[in-house]
């Protein structure tokens, strides 16, 4: 397998970034047809996937990001199976990403939602340069490796562990989103957290499901600043999921707010079903606080302009599906662990 220098890695990936930006042909028509093997894959939020890879993708930040490993290329190639997920498009990227930079090879078992995305982009790397060609293989089952990233569910977790346990791991469970409103929200700001709830069709472990909002908090201004995104009830997987947990809440005669695209209910729980925004009352900030902190291991990033002093990444409103390259997946450490390899 060919090595390359850390400035040869960031001018290789980073005109990937640059390359993203302008998809070409060949990936504009993935993009135009991934509808027909994933309703969910819109083309809007395919394009939206590959422009968030492609503002990742610049050299500044690589720069940056690499500077804080050592990268040793002359040791022994690992085989690290990936087993990427498949809720959003290109999700796995980063996973990739990291093991290629890393010289090992990455044995890639892609989502069958996420096949075609994943290695039209990789093609594209390596008509950048052909030798990457080595760093990756696409596998239907997962043999001979020395390591392992696996995303999943709670329950396929289990078996990960039992699969997998035997070798240096990284395996994750399910996790949601949260925000923290105070009240004193502009509409700007509300608009903006319409796209960490929509974007997606909410479908993310970034998406926000929950909203912390203080005592006796008026959602009038929050429903008038998210009104912009009353289209996605167009959408007809969207749409089902809408009407059916509407039914259920009228059946049982469940409390809840709707807008006609969104319900919202009070709810202790962090994971809302789809088309659904769970939100907890508090009494302070402390209060809230503390929510967060209890919850931490099963919350993957928080919404807030309030400066929070906890575990979990806190980012800007409309910022939660804008990942830095730093901003790792559960705050596990994925080139900590691929160096130490």
């Amino acid at each position: 397998m060919s090595k390359f220098s850390k400035k040869q890695l960031i001018d290789i990936f980073s005109e990937l970034g640059q390359q993203l930006q302008n998809p070409n042909e060949t990936l504009l028509d993935v993009v135009n047809n991934e509808w027909k093997y994933n309703a969910w894959f819109t083309a809007e939020s395919v394009l939206k996937a590959i422009k968030a890879i492609a503002l990742m993708l610049n050299k500044d930040d690589l720069g940056k990001w690499l500077d804080n490993y050592t990268i040793d290329e002359s040791g022994p190639v690992k085989k690290v199976g990936l087993i990427l997920a498949g809720n959003i498009p290109l999700v796995g990227f980063h996973d990739v990403l990291c093991v290629m930079l890393t010289g090992n090879h990455a044995l890639i078992k892609a989502s069958t939602q996420d096949a075609r995305l994943i290695k039209t982009v990789l093609e594209q790397l390596t008509t950048i340069e052909p030798q990457f060609k080595d760093r990756y293989s696409f596998i239907e089952r997962l043999v001979d490796f020395d390591a392992v990233i696996a995303t999943g569910s709670n329950n396929t977790s289990r078996y990960f562990e039992y699969y997998f346990g035997k070798v240096p791991h990284i395996i994750r469970k399910n996790r949601s989103s949260i925000a923290v409103l105070t009240g004193t929200e502009t509409t700007e700001q509300l608009y903006e957290l319409g796209h960490d709830i929509f974007d997606y069709f909410g479908l993310g472990c970034r998406n926000v499901s929950k909203l912390l909002v203080p005592q006796g908090y008026n959602f009038n201004l929050f429903f008038e600043s998210i009104e912009v995104y009353n289209d996605i009830i167009n959408h007809n997987k969207y749409n089902n999921n809408y009407f059916y947990n509407k039914s259920i809440y009228l059946v049982n005669s469940d409390k809840h707010l709707d807008n006609n695209f969104l319900l919202v209910k009070e709810d202790t729980r962090l994971a809302s079903p789809l088309a659904v925004m769970y939100f907890e009352y508090y009494d302070d900030l402390e209060t809230a606080k503390s929510k967060l902190i209890e919850e931490s291991d099963r919350i993957q990033c928080i919404v807030s302009s309030t400066p929070l002093d906890v575990s979990n990444q806190v980012v800007d409103f409309g910022k939660s599906q804008q990942p830095a390259l730093w901003d790792y997946a559960d705050g596990v450490d994925t080139m900590a662990f691929l160096t130490s390899l």
